[in-house]
């Protein structure tokens, strides 16, 4: 009887071996899978870390398109509609009355007025209103427009339709111009302001970035005005 249970133990014995033997993986097996894994991250964290980048950028220049909005609507609340304001006759002073209202009702860290620093960089006179937000966003007020620049002075690239965007104004309120074929096509070919505040605004991502002038995406995805509006 204790020579079949010694050979029992021997058969288990074995075949743990054996199966031990069988999935485990060599050290050359082990260094493939590694190399792979490496390079499959290192062709898609740069795509992934863009994407989150854009991402975060959209609803920035969405907070900041609101916190305007909400300003200039407090504004027209405490003095009256917009085209009733006492402008001036200049362009100085229209760009000064307009961003002195806004920012009464806005969280800055800066407002350097009409002065450079805060928007432009240097020191002097400038011909437009600026200020800084208490996020760090930098803003410029040169009528009809309100151009901002979500990374802040000197930070970022100080690139059309990637950190700086525009918004226009007049009594009816701070807004984008709407979408159109136009527009589409010069956000794609050259990174327009404006075209490209509207892409933002509208379709809810910066995909202009990944695609060609033509709108050509990486996966073959080809964007269109009206239907296809991402890369996804």
């Amino acid at each position: 009887m204790a020579k079949i249970v010694n050979y029992t133990e021997y058969l288990k014995n074995k075949l743990y071996k054996f199966y031990k033997k069988t999935i485990a993986f060599t050290l050359a097996e082990t260094l493939i899978v590694m190399g792979v894994i490496g390079v499959v991250a290192a062709l898609t964290l740069p795509n992934l870390n863009q994407s989150t980048g854009n991402k975060e950028k959209v609803a920035k220049v969405k907070k900041i398109y609101s916190n305007l909005n909400d300003a200039f609507g407090r504004a027209t609340a405490v003095y009256g509609p917009f085209d009733e304001w006492d402008f001036g006759s200049s362009l100085a002073t229209h760009n000064t009355r307009v961003g002195e209202r806004l920012t009464e009702f806005m969280k800055l860290s800066k407002n350097c007025k009409m002065t450079k620093g805060c928007f432009n960089s240097g020191s002097g006179t400038s011909d437009y209103y600026e200020f800084i937000t208490a996020d760090d966003t930098a803003i410029q007020i040169r009528k009809p427009y309100i151009e901002i620049d979500i990374d802040g002075l000197n930070k970022g690239r100080n690139l059309q339709g990637i950190d700086i965007f525009s918004f226009r104004y007049d009594e009816s309120g701070i807004y984008v111009t709407p979408m159109n074929e136009n527009l589409f096509k010069a956000c794609l070919g050259g990174r327009i302001t404006e075209a490209c505040t509207s892409w933002v605004i509208n379709y809810d991502n910066m995909d202009y970035l990944k695609a060609t002038s033509a709108g050509k995406c990486p996966n073959g995805t080809v964007l269109t005005y009206e239907t296809v509006t991402s890369c996804n």
